[in-house]
């Protein structure tokens, strides 16, 4: 230990000054790489403009001298734009023009529904005219054997025939001495318990040759009365036929 002691004595100036050289030397090498990291050499960017210009078109002198004419014959008036107080601000509907979809089949459609439209309104301003109560006598069975009572009235060559299971006529109104023209019209009906008729229907395909006709009989077999019955049907349905012979 004192041998090592004696040594290091004996060249601490040396190790101190290798030292301080090898700390120097390694202090130049780290400034040297920061210098040489912090210079960094920039390339010059040389951009060519000259793809990027456009041709200049061909001028065809002689639709240019063609052109140049029409602008001076052309009125200053139409080569001036519109002024803004001379624009209407009416505004405009112009879909029927730019739109495929108003084509001439869509414009006749629209025609022929206005044209309905129109035909229909016409028909309920039309006054409809009223259909008056016509009197006609009438065939009562008040006081009468129910058993007796025929269902079956003969006026002349006409006849009023009707069909009520288990019922009779009270009040049978006579419309056949109305008649102008023949034919023979069925009515349905139905009755009431109490023996009123509450609806009626005149069936269709009668063959008459007086149009007046469905409306007498009509009348006729609403002013019926038949006889009340409490264990009857509610409403019970029948049938009533009125024979015209023309008068």
């Amino acid at each position: 230990m004192n041998k090592l002691r004696k040594i290091y004595q004996e060249n601490i100036y040396g190790v101190m000054g290798t030292l301080i050289f090898h700390i120097l030397l390694l202090s130049g090498f780290l400034l040297s790489e920061v210098n040489l990291k912090g210079e960094v050499s920039e390339e010059p960017v040389i951009i060519d403009f000259s793809a990027f210009e456009e041709e200049e078109p061909e001028v065809n002198e002689e639709v240019a001298d063609e052109k140049s004419r029409e602008d001076e014959n052309t009125p200053s008036n139409e080569l001036a734009p519109p002024s803004q107080a001379s624009r209407s601000n009416r505004p405009v509907n112009d879909a029927s023009a730019k739109d495929p979809f108003f084509n001439d089949a869509y414009r006749q459609e629209i025609a022929e529904a206005e044209k309905l439209v129109s035909d229909v309104n016409r028909q309920l301003t039309k006054k409809i005219p009223d259909i008056r109560e016509f009197e006609m006598p009438e065939e009562t069975t008040g006081g009468i054997d129910p058993d007796s009572i025929k269902n079956t009235i003969y006026s002349g060559e006409s006849n009023i025939h009707y069909h009520l299971e288990n019922r009779h006529h009270v009040r049978l109104p006579i419309p056949v001495y109305l008649a102008q023209g023949g034919g023979k019209i069925t009515v349905d009906i139905w009755v009431s318990q109490a023996g009123r008729v509450i609806r009626t229907e005149v069936r269709p395909g009668s063959q008459i040759s007086d149009a007046m006709l469905p409306e007498y009989a009509r009348q006729a077999a609403q002013r019926t009365v038949f006889n009340a019955d409490r264990t009857a049907p509610s409403p019970q349905k029948g049938m009533i036929t009125y024979t015209f012979v023309p008068q």
